[in-house]
């Protein structure tokens, strides 16, 4: 790791916790967090509410959280998720970590997290758990996991081993960059941005806890598999949206085709068209499809072109709010 100049600028870490009715949790939760770690001069606590009905943020305000963010009705994880990072962001917060509101992830693992940031040597630095050794995690969700991890690295292009994981570190310059447009989740999303942006994305592994309570994202096993496998395909259709409808326009097209084929040996072997008339609709309306899918990927890619716009100008806005409030700031200190 390389060393940090004495005269460098103090290091601020903010470790975000989106909450849904944890009052019961929260406290284990943020007495398990590091209150220092080598190379980071102030660390704080930022609890995102997401409309919760009970105490959680009087239990927060309590055990001295340091920021607050409030929903008045609940909006899903990956709101919160992006509300934190921007109040995180206006709190001059040089490293984010994101962590679950239910002691899943052991807090000592933070500086596991934050180091290869400050080494520069990753933007975004994933914890990566022991998936086969959890013991509430039944196979099947073992198994979507794993094929969720899958589908990230193809479509980022990154080596994150367990992307569905919440316990992450993120730079203050990679969190400009990233825009959730998912209401489900966060976590597969912001993984194939920065991959795809060219932010060095890496996995450190890490332990878990004791299960607390239920996941609210896997309310039955039935709903978690048909989410995990649209949001599979939503993330190829969305980042990959050439490739992908391309590659199904070409299974039709060359379906078509063969069927076309078939129709042509029919049609120079035997009596002309009787009794093979349905083989050439059929190659037809196969090739037909496949060209039109084709077409579309070609304009689901230009399109495409404006989120990278909308996700090029949120950066540039952050980065003129951090020059406005680097300028207050020194205006301020002068006599």
């Amino acid at each position: 790791m390389s060393a940090i100049p004495a005269d460098a600028p103090a290091m601020k870490l903010v470790i975000q916790i989106p909450c849904f009715n944890e009052e019961k949790h929260l406290p284990v939760t943020l007495a398990d967090l590091p209150r220092s770690i080598p190379g980071v001069d102030v660390i704080e606590v930022l609890v995102i509410d997401d409309g919760s009905s009970d105490r959680t943020v009087e239990v927060a305000r309590e055990h001295g959280v340091q920021h607050v963010v409030s929903f008045p009705k609940n909006r899903g994880l990956a709101r919160a998720f992006t509300a934190g990072i921007e109040a995180c962001l206006r709190a001059g917060a040089d490293i984010i970590v994101n962590t679950d509101a239910d002691n899943q992830y052991v807090g000592a693992d933070i500086e596991k997290l934050v180091q290869p940031i400050l080494a520069n040597e990753a933007d975004m630095v994933v914890g990566a758990r022991p998936i086969m050794e959890i013991e509430h995690f039944s196979p099947i969700k073992k198994a979507l996991q794993r094929l969720g991890s899958w589908a990230v690295r193809a479509a980022s292009g990154t080596t994150v081993q367990d992307a569905p994981s919440g316990f992450r570190a993120i730079s203050r310059s990679a969190a400009t960059q990233l825009k959730v447009f998912s209401d489900y989740t966060y976590t597969l999303e912001t993984i194939i941005q920065a991959g795809r942006k060219g932010l060095t994305v890496v996995s450190v592994p890490i332990r878990t806890n004791g299960d607390l309570r239920p996941s609210r994202l896997v309310r039955s096993i039935p709903a978690y598999v048909r989410r995990s496998l649209v949001t599979i395909v939503r993330i190829f259709i969305t980042y990959r949206p050439f490739r992908f409808l391309f590659s199904l326009g070409a299974v039709s097209f060359a379906a078509g085709f063969l069927v076309g084929v078939r129709f042509l040996v029919a049609f120079v072997t035997s009596d002309g068209v009787a009794g093979h008339t349905q083989s050439l609709i059929l190659a037809a309306v196969l090739m037909i499809m496949g060209f039109m899918v084709a077409i579309s990927g070609l304009l689901a890619d230009l399109i495409s072109v404006n989120r990278r716009l909308l996700e090029e100008i949120s950066s540039r806005l952050w980065t003129l709010e951090d020059a406005v409030r680097k300028a207050n700031e020194e205006r301020s200190e002068k006599p």
